[in-house]
């Protein structure tokens, strides 16, 4: 057994770690405005992986793969209770499709880096799958993939620091983007002119978008017992469909892929939760707290991600991971504001479209917030909600994709 300072053994321990340093990581983005920077997701892993390189705790446990088992899976049905189709289509439906040519963008992204790539990164079939999910949706997306997958933990920790440090980049240059006179020439900018007098530069975004909030003990008990529902239901069915489609060796190629889809718990999972957030809205609308239930969970999984990472394997392989990253980046900006500007979007618009893929709506979400952009807030959250789903099912179809180059 490893020898470190609280053992694999330790579950109490090793969970108060797990559940009181995402809690830190949090009010740290809440509290101060260079961690809101750095990213709650960010210091939550960097901690982790510290503490693991200095045999604080151990690199593997039952503990951490409770999270993966039970922690994840939560997380999922309670981030997509505002994924009401109806209400994404009815209400930003022009948001929705500069969302999906942005979406477009990443996807030919993954598919020209792995091509180039592939001969030099182990298991880059599987990362590149989880990649093409987390640039449609954010770390939900990863997580979910990472879940299904199931790659080795010491790359699959190497693919995060890379996706989150690119993520961070690419925020950074989001931010200057509006200041430059070359975009304010060339883009349309209503929002910026109405709105970037008014912005007080002084807030932290991180805490003011998740200010508090009313919740009752009702809403908690709902908005958990609905999750637990809508996974145990979720993953059951993709179990009888995977018995019922054949798989395997000598087994159609069509079939095995819906095998792969149909029968994958996650996929199943987040179709479930869509079609009853749809046809339920009013019950689902009516829950508080169920996104800050989320996303607490996702910072758990954050912490659990950046345990098994090596030093040594992230110099080794983090360089060549990034620059994986860097080119789906890369194609998701260039397809973002060519065709947006193509069918005279706003700059503003086409910010939060790519923003939204990379990061998820929460990001999308704050930044609008940050920069004044009231009337956009509602709308990526909205359609970068949808990114759960498109990101979940483009990263399993393009594994198929990618095992077949």
């Amino acid at each position: 057994m490893e020898q470190t300072l609280i053992q694999a053994d330790d579950t109490w321990l090793l969970w108060a770690f797990l559940a009181g340093w995402a809690a830190v990581s949090i009010y740290l983005e809440q509290k101060y405005k260079w961690a809101a920077k750095m990213t709650g997701a960010i210091i939550a892993l960097v901690g982790a992986l510290i503490l693991a390189n200095i045999k604080v705790i151990p690199t593997d446990a039952p503990a951490y793969d409770a999270v993966w088992t039970y922690v994840i899976p939560l997380a999922i049905p309670l981030l997509l209770f505002q994924a009401n189709l109806r209400k994404v289509i009815k209400e930003s439906g022009r948001m929705l499709f500069i969302f999906l040519i942005s979406s477009i963008g990443t996807v030919i992204g993954a598919y020209i880096a792995f091509f180039f790539l592939k001969d030099t990164i182990p298991n880059l079939d599987k990362i590149a799958a989880m990649e093409t999910g987390s640039y449609i949706g954010g770390g939900v997306n990863f997580a979910a993939l990472s879940g299904k997958l199931n790659p080795p933990g010491e790359l699959a920790a190497s693919a995060i620091v890379a996706d989150n440090l690119l993520m961070a980049l690419y925020f950074f240059v989001l931010i200057l983007i509006p200041a430059s006179s070359f975009f304010r020439r060339k883009f349309r900018t209503p929002y910026i002119d109405e709105q970037e007098r008014t912005v007080d530069s002084s807030k932290n975004t991180a805490a003011d978008y998740w200010k508090r909030k009313d919740i009752s003990l009702k809403d908690i008990a709902l908005a958990s017992g609905s999750a637990f529902v809508l996974v145990g239901v979720s993953f059951k069915l993709a179990d009888w469909i995977s018995a019922w489609i054949p798989s395997g060796e000598g087994v159609p190629v069509y079939l095995n892929i819906m095998n792969g889809l149909f029968g994958d718990g996650y996929l199943m999972l987040t179709t479930i939760t869509v079609l009853a957030v749809t046809l339920f809205d009013k019950f689902f609308d009516n829950i508080r707290g169920a996104q800050e239930l989320g996303t607490y969970l996702i910072y758990i999984f954050f912490v659990v991600i950046g345990v098994p990472a090596s030093i040594p394997l992230l110099v080794q392989n983090a360089p060549l991971l990034i620059i994986f990253v860097a080119i789906i980046v890369f194609f998701n900006m260039l397809l973002t504001f060519g065709v947006g500007r193509l069918f005279r979007f706003s700059l503003e618009e086409m910010i939060v479209a790519s923003n939204a893929n990379v990061g998820g709506p929460t990001t999308a979400a704050a930044f609008a917030i940050a920069k004044g952009w009231q009337r956009l807030i509602v709308p990526i959250m909205l359609v970068g909600t949808l990114g759960y789903i498109i990101g979940n099912y483009a990263g399993s179809m393009m594994y198929y994709v990618f095992q077949s180059m």
